[in-house]
């Protein structure tokens, strides 16, 4: 056996038994739960393995002329400047190679941006930090349309200094951490999911890898992906773009269910929906107890756990806004500060979180205002001038 031959044979041998390893290991890519994660899973797998041909043959080529045609065993080189035959095999080859990885490839990349003949729609809507869930009711009635927020999960959040421990250098014991949700994203199994795909404010990318989904949310565009998956579980993912201070915050979290319980919890959302904002009137023990809960899971990232701000986002200890009107202070949490870090909240929370919110930042940390905001305070100023 030539030496070349036992140099291909063995580099040939050392890629088998490194991808073969690999292929069930967490880092190569994951086969995923859908037929088109499957396909691109083989697909990645076939670019791989001709990667490694091309690899052994040309680099084994390369070390056995190195080695066989080294100055002290041929002493007066070659002549010859090129060859045509060998110039156009070289051109051919690699031609033909890319062809067969096309063809496949271009027909996987029309089916995977086919979302017609979809059997329901959801929005999908990106914020500094967070995903908004709109399912979009097919008989075009709004008032069956559910929408919600999905944030980071409390836990998470008193660790998220990403240092393995939390705030008070207690150890992480829990497995999702960063991963996990407080209202994760409910999909029916074996329905054909479309996502439409936009963003509020940055740019922002709607990740599931179990999925092969990815798609980039682009404020002022709406981007089409789908999915149908066929095995119930819970499949998470990432915002997949840097998309600001809490990019590593903002989790996707997919629960894939079966019809009958879809079903189920969609009849629930419905009717929580119909039913209304909760404008009960709250204590002030109450609305501090809420206050402060919410304060920690929406406004303490940028402000503080203590309301002392960090960098462009100012101290709310006996700030103007803290001694100004409450009016005014909840003007700037519904609607946000034009031109700064501050962003509308209006949308994102409900009355009683921003009424809770408002009355916990005027009575926290030493400010001791006295005064509260109730829910109804909230409604009606979200509504002042809209008509009847």
């Amino acid at each position: 056996m030539s030496l070349f031959r036992k140099v291909a044979l063995a580099v040939t041998a050392l890629a088998v038994l490194v991808l073969t390893g690999c292929s069930e290991q967490a880092y190569n890519m994951r086969e995923g739960v859908t037929e088109i994660s499957k396909e691109v899973y083989e697909l990645h797998m076939i670019a791989i393995w001709v990667c490694v041909v091309i690899g052994v043959l040309t680099f084994g080529a390369m070390f056995y002329s190195m080695f066989a045609h080294r100055k002290s065993k041929n002493p007066i080189p070659a002549k010859f400047s090129h060859s045509t035959t060998v110039e156009i095999i070289w051109t051919v080859i690699p031609f033909i190679i890319l062809i067969a990885l096309a063809v496949p490839a271009v027909s996987l990349l029309i089916k995977m941006e086919d979302s017609s003949d979809s059997d329901m729609t959801v929005m999908v809507k990106g914020w500094q930090w967070k995903w908004e869930y709109k399912y979009i009711d097919g008989d075009n009635d709004p008032s069956n349309d559910v929408s919600f927020f999905s944030n980071l999960d409390e836990q998470s959040l008193k660790t998220r200094d990403n240092s393995g421990k939390n705030f008070s250098g207690t150890p992480i014991d829990y497995e999702n951490y960063l991963l996990e949700v407080d209202n994760p994203l409910v999909i029916p199994v074996g329905q054909k999911v479309r996502f439409l795909v936009t963003s509020e404010d940055v740019i922002h990318s709607f990740w599931v890898p179990d999925f092969s989904v990815k798609k980039d949310a682009i404020p002022g565009f709406v981007n089409e992906v789908w999915t149908k998956v066929d095995e119930p579980g819970i499949y998470r993912g990432v915002c997949a773009e840097l998309c600001g201070k809490d990019h590593g915050f903002m989790p996707i979290v997919v629960h894939v269910v079966e019809q009958a319980e879809y079903d189920a919890w969609m009849a629930s959302k419905v009717e929580e929906a119909k039913s209304g904002p909760d404008l009960n009137e709250r204590t002030m023990a109450q609305l501090m107890t809420e206050g402060e809960a919410a304060y920690n899971k929406y406004c303490a990232a940028c402000h503080m756990p203590n309301g002392q701000g960090n960098g462009p986002f100012p101290s709310l200890v006996g700030s103007p806004i803290i001694e100004g009107d409450i009016e005014k202070h909840i003007d700037v949490v519904v609607n946000g500060v034009s031109g700064t870090a501050m962003q509308a909240f209006g949308q994102q929370l409900t009355e009683a979180e921003i009424a809770a919110i408002v009355t916990y930042e005027r009575n926290a940390w030493g400010n001791d205002k006295g005064d509260k905001a109730q829910p109804q305070d909230v409604y009606d100023f979200k509504n002042a001038g809209k008509e009847e």
